[in-house]
Formats: structure tokens, sequence, C-alpha cells
């Protein structure tokens, strides 16, 4: 008999301390949600641009005779600036 006087009194404690606290709005959540959702676009965003980096540093650094391989790399190394120029970053010469 003790045992169920104990776990109703923890019962009640509990529900005291959870209308003691104020309740989370709805409004709040979702804020945090969206800088959630920003936070990681941000990062998604910084990580394509260092992978469009180290495409264009590779595409530099390719030395070639052949004019067929050399138009290949202009017209990727174009693409590439095209890329990182649609996600707001600028080149640094």
């Amino acid at each position: 008999m003790a045992n169920g006087w104990d776990s109703k009194n923890v019962e009640e404690q509990q529900a005291e301390q959870q209308a003691a606290q104020p309740a989370t709005p709805a409004s709040k959540t979702f804020v945090a949600d969206q800088d959630h959702a920003a936070i990681r676009a941000e990062a998604d965003r910084k990580r394509r641009i260092q992978a469009l980096e180290l495409q264009r540093e590779r595409i530099l650094s390719e030395r070639t005779s052949s004019p067929h391989r050399r138009n290949a790399l202009e017209v990727a190394l174009g693409e590439i600036e095209r890329l990182l120029q649609e996600l707001g970053y600028t080149l640094k010469l």
C-alpha cells in the first residue's frame, strides 16, 4: 500500500512541475526549426562552395598541350565559376 501512495505522490509532483513550467509556444518552436533549417542551408552552401573551389584549383593546375583538352578545361572552369557566382561567392584573384 505504501508503494501505491508514493507513486501517487510522485505523479502529483510531476504534474505540478509541468503545470509550473511555461508552455513553449508553437511559434517559438517554428522559429527554432527555421533557424536550424537556415543553419543547415548555409552549411550546405559552404560545403558546395568548398567543393567547387577544389575543382577549380584542380583545373587551374592542369597543364596540357592538346588544344581540345585545353578547350574542355576552359569550358569546365567557366561552368564552375558560374556556379560559384550563383552561390554568392566572389572569386579571389
